[in-house]
């Protein structure tokens, strides 16, 4: 047992926390067992922080967290005491992993009463999550009779603590072998994950587990000016390291994966995150401990954030703080990531965009991740690397062992871990198929897009990022339906100036060689959130201030993009799209900002676009209402079929309970396109239709049947589309619609594959 010390006031313990480290430290590195030490630690706690009562909760499986040891309360509840994550203030430590520091605990909604603990006499409560690898893997709390105010001072102090009890807990001395092994029994059977494809393809090897948690041998230092220096060396060396990578050949041509890596360069910069690991080295942590420290605290934070692109940062400081302690532990372990098997199958539970490179790509089959977007770094990357991608695979990590047999499919967003004979055989058989298909759609890329009946449709591609222009001349595209001049935005951390704006659109038109672009202008908002702009606010943010209604109020962003695509344009025809318009007031405004850029750069002398043309893209229902008053000022329409139908049927799209509850095939959705088919051909107006609804063959045959002669749709719908088209005689078709458009049915898609079928269309 550690030897006794004077209880000492909240003032001393805040001036010296090394030294109830100090103490932690001393217990943890004897040779009693764990469950002993444990006990002598809470008793240090409660005694270093004038606690009452200071208990340690240690997480089990299923999200159960037991009492392990306490100092205060009754001695018999310890092993007996359970709570489930979000049960009690214990429990909703555990599940939001944060502090929690409460003057009456027992006033507060989520309060448990446990009777064998004998709790009822204490008031008040704080609580740490004990955090290691960014999961909760326990809860400390002291308590104390008064209604004390716990200072921002004490819970760092827990805070600190709680990080170094992790090691303790982690070290399995305090599980029973047998809950392990019985994990690690059902763990061995075959699984099959779902998740999404950030990247499609198919892809089968053994697992390569990505390794970011590094094993911190020394956590507590008694110079802090020392650590300081360690780590400020480190942090040089990491950015040299960084500029090396920026040279690797696999992005040498650059294109927006470089940009990403140009953006990651920016992040390591960051003074924040570095003053951050500098105040935790002042806790009395080492320098590696430090970083451990300040990054557990991000991710545990950030987990419980809904923004998709904020979390994707997050992934980003994973890769920098891995490296970082990777030099502050002398450079041992990169080289690892060179030594993989000839088909690998690497899972992560994040990645950041240098990591993936610090791996030989030409071994790699596929990349599987717990967390991830379509947006995020690491994808962008490995789309440069033509690199199947599955993302969201949850809890992967845990089902997974290395060198497990993997099978990935990111064509269908599924992972079979362990997969049995009949498995392997669907997979060479669908191997076979994808080949077979390829070969027949890469068939198809020369010849017409005409229908049966010899009717011929536009072909479009969407795009977002400089390396999906290769697929304009790759499919053979009619030009680019939607550049989403967002993307760009979001990958870089900083606003774009005019300057840089007008280099990207200048290369983006270059690359299109002659086909038309349609540049939608900035849609932020909603979900897409920029690192340098205000997060949205409101309950329904989607519905609230996004897209053109920012940029109206912020008339400066809008006019320095106009600015940038009139002087990208160079001579060149130049179509500009606004975004979310909700009446024709709103498109007149936008239209000016845009009249007063070409009149300002006519006035200083500078080469216009040899023709403009502004359109709208039709996303709000409210606009319909004003369709014939609309077509007579603009110069085409776009109907953006995503927003569309989640307002229409008043979905949130990001709802997992609402996913299949409507069908973009109902005849609701048909009949409203259908009416804006009739008001642009009796005006001569050019339609045209992006978003998924364009990118499904079915959905697309509606589209067709219905009127529309333009679609854009994402690159890798263009093949089986491209083939839809040729098999369908659109007329007859045609005459077949207007009885689908008055039912009470709730889709018609059934109807619509029986049509399908009748004209012998492989869907």
């Amino acid at each position: 047992m550690a030897p006794a010390r004077p209880p000492i006031g909240p003032a001393s313990v805040l001036s010296a926390p090394r030294r109830l480290l100090a103490r932690v430290r001393d217990v943890m590195a004897g040779a009693a067992p764990a469950q002993e030490r444990l006990d002598d630690i809470v008793k240090i706690i409660a005694a270093d922080m004038v606690a009452e009562v200071c208990s340690v909760y240690v997480r089990r499986g299923g999200d159960v967290l037991e009492l392990f040891a306490t100092q205060g309360l009754e001695p018999s509840a310890v092993h007996k005491t359970r709570l489930q994550f979000g049960e009690g203030i214990i429990g909703d430590v555990a599940q939001k992993a944060r502090a929690f520091a409460l003057a009456d605990a027992q006033q507060h909604p989520n309060f448990v009463y446990r009777p064998e603990t004998g709790e009822e006499i204490y008031h008040s409560m704080m609580g740490v999550p004990v955090l290691r690898a960014g999961r909760v893997a326990g809860v400390i709390a002291v308590q104390n009779r008064t209604q004390r105010h716990y200072t921002e001072e004490e819970i760092e102090t827990l805070q600190t603590v709680a990080m170094v009890l992790a090691e303790l807990i982690a070290g399995g001395e305090l599980i029973d072998h047998t809950e392990i092994l019985a994990e690690e029994l059902a763990a061995a059977r075959p699984v099959r994950i779902e998740g999404i494809g950030l990247n499609g393809g198919l892809g089968v090897g053994h697992a390569v587990l990505h390794i970011t948690d590094l094993p911190v041998a020394d956590l507590v230092a008694d110079d802090p000016d020392a650590e300081r220096c360690r780590l400020h060396q480190a942090f040089s060396e990491m950015h040299g390291s960084l500029d090396e990578l920026l040279a690797d050949d696999a992005l040498a041509e650059g294109g927006e994966h470089r940009d990403v890596l140009e953006t990651y360069r920016l992040i390591a910069e960051d003074a924040g995150w570095l003053t951050r690991i500098e105040d935790a080295i002042e806790t009395g942590l080492t320098a590696e401990a430090a970083v451990q420290r300040v990054q557990n605290d991000i991710r545990a934070r950030m987990a419980k954030v809904t923004d998709s692109y904020l979390r994707e940062r997050v992934h980003d400081l994973d890769d920098l703080a891995r490296r970082l302690m990777l030099h502050l532990m002398g450079g041992t372990g990169m080289a690892l990531a060179k030594d993989l098997p000839e088909h690998a199958i690497l899972i992560a539970r994040s990645m950041g965009p240098a990591e993936l490179l610090d791996y030989d790509h030409d071994r790699l089959a596929a990349l599987v991740l717990e967390e991830g977007s379509p947006a995020s770094h690491v994808a962008i990357i490995a789309r440069a690397l033509n690199l199947p991608v599955v993302g969201r695979a949850r809890d992967i990590i845990q089902q997974v062992d290395a060198g497990d047999l993997v099978v990935v499919d990111a064509d269908n967003n599924q992972v079979f871990v362990r997969p049995g004979d009949d498995v392997l055989t669907a997979f060479e058989e669908g191997v076979r198929h994808a080949e077979d298909q390829r070969e027949r759609y890469e068939e198809l890329i020369d010849q017409s897009t005409e229908t049966k009946d010899g009717v011929r449709i536009e072909l479009w591609i969407n795009a977002g990022l400089m390396i999906d222009m290769k697929h304009l001349t790759e499919w053979n595209a009619d030009g680019i339906g939607l550049f989403r001049t967002e993307i760009a935005f979001m990958a870089r951390s900083k606003l774009l100036g005019v300057d840089e704006q007008t280099r990207l659109y200048k290369r983006i038109m270059d690359q299109a060689d002659g086909k038309p672009v349609v540049f939608r202008t900035l849609d932020i908002g909603g979900d897409k959130v920029l690192p340098h702009w205000g997060g949205a606010d409101g309950q329904n943010p989607a519905m609230g201030w996004r897209a053109i209604r920012v940029s109206l109020d912020r008339p400066a962003l809008m006019r320095q993009q106009l600015r940038a695509l009139i002087r990208g344009a160079g001579g060149r025809e130049l179509d500009v799209m606004f975004p979310m318009v909700a009446e024709v007031a709103e498109f007149e405004a936008a239209r000016e900002l845009l009249d007063v850029e070409l009149a300002r750069e006519r006035a200083n002398g500078r080469t216009l676009p040899a023709a403009v043309r502004a359109g709208v893209m039709l996303e709000v229902p409210s606009l319909a209402f004003q369709l014939p008053t609309l077509l007579e000022r603009v110069d085409f329409l776009s109907v953006g079929s995503n927003d569309l139908g989640q307002f229409l049927f008043a979905q949130d799209r990001g709802d997992a309970r609402l996913a299949d509850r409507y069908d973009m095939l109902s005849p609701i959705v048909l009949k409203f396109l259908s009416g804006i088919v009739a008001e642009c051909d009796v005006r001569s107006v050019p339609l045209s239709l992006c978003g998924e609804m364009a990118s499904r063959p079915l959905e697309a045959m509606a589209l067709l049947g219905l009127g529309f002669r333009r679609i854009s749709l994402s690159p890798s719908a263009m093949g089986p589309v491209k083939s839809m088209i040729r098999e369908l005689d659109v007329m007859a078709l045609a005459k077949q619609l207007p009885d689908l458009l008055v039912g009470p049915e709730h889709s018609v898609r059934d109807r619509l594959r029986e049509i399908a079928r009748s004209q012998r269309i492989h869907i």
